[in-house]
């Protein structure tokens, strides 16, 4: 399946974004460290169906920002989204984000719902709806304190062991995550003889990409990203179907927590996606067959 590349210039940054098949427009929104080559799997596995679009947030991977790294925010995030999305298609979109990506997804259908028609939202960790939101908002603070400390190693050390993820949040998990993306595009034969090789150097250059963005992650994306609100009394008045899904092998996670209590503040159930927090990669060909019944009911 060819894939275009192109670039979008946004106030304050330049966006790197692919677009590959044909038919309705899916725009696929990555979290945590990934680009779009960490969804490259699932939009393959789409793009018989779907006009799948995907990219590097700003300050990540080939996504640079126009000035220094500041404190990043999901309104801007979700603008972003909204100008790619207007460069793409004049018609309301389908759109799936994971983790951060789901924030994003969320405020885009708050703030331009007529570029929505449905959305995927797979375990936005809104910890404000928990419980223990003041834990939480420890935790973001402890996270600040140890970047500005000692920088990116303790800060991700905090982060990890507050999370306590299977997978999909911490830079090894993502990478794990990411090659199953890339071996559900076709990097790996049926019977499994080349997962025993080395990857390759498109994949190397992946990883060297995720690693630089822990960083940005961790130090500017976090603080601002953790402590989110989501307005949900605009996402339920908005005319977009939102659809929450929660991995099926994440029970009792921080995300997976936070978005059942999503799904009940917009009084529908949550939806079960194959895999855990990183289903989507590690296990594509099963998440793209959900992912397309939901659009097809949608």
């Amino acid at each position: 399946m060819e894939t275009t590349t192109r670039t979008l210039d946004v106030p304050g940054a330049s966006l790197h974004y692919e677009v590959r098949g044909s038919g309705p427009v899916l725009l696929l929104i990555c979290g945590g460290i990934y680009d779009a080559a960490g969804y490259a799997g699932l939009a393959g596995l789409l793009a018989d169906r779907y006009t799948v679009v995907t990219y590097d947030r700003r300050g990540n991977s080939r996504s640079p920002l126009a000035g220094p790294p500041e404190r990043q925010e999901i309104g801007v995030h979700a603008d972003d989204a909204s100008r790619l999305l207007a460069a793409v298609t004049d018609a309301p979109a389908l759109v799936f984000g994971n983790s951060s990506g789901a924030q994003i997804a969320l405020e885009l259908a708050v703030r331009h719902p007529e570029q929505v028609r449905a959305l995927v939202a797979h375990e936005p960790p809104l910890f404000g709806l928990l419980p223990d939101a003041d834990h939480w908002e420890s935790v973001v603070s402890n996270v600040e304190r140890a970047y500005r400390d000692g920088g990116v190693g303790p800060a991700m050390g905090v982060f990890g062991a507050a999370m306590g993820m299977s997978g999909g949040d911490e830079p090894g998990e993502d990478a794990e995550a990411a090659e199953g993306a890339e071996s559900a595009e076709g990097g790996e034969s049926a019977d499994g003889a080349e997962s025993a090789e080395a990857p390759g150097p498109e994949m190397l250059e992946m990883f060297a990409r995720f690693e630089k963005n822990t960083d940005f992650f961790v130090g500017y994306e976090v603080p601002g990203f953790g402590r989110y609100v989501l307005d949900v009394e605009k996402l339920r008045a908005a005319p977009v179907q939102v659809v929450v899904a929660v991995g099926e092998k994440s029970a009792g996670e921080p995300p997976h927590r936070a978005s059942l209590a999503l799904a009940e503040h917009l009084g529908r159930p949550a939806e079960a996606y194959p895999g855990d927090h990183g289903g989507f990669g590690t296990e594509a060909p099963a998440f793209a067959a959900a992912l397309s019944r939901t659009f097809t009911t949608s």
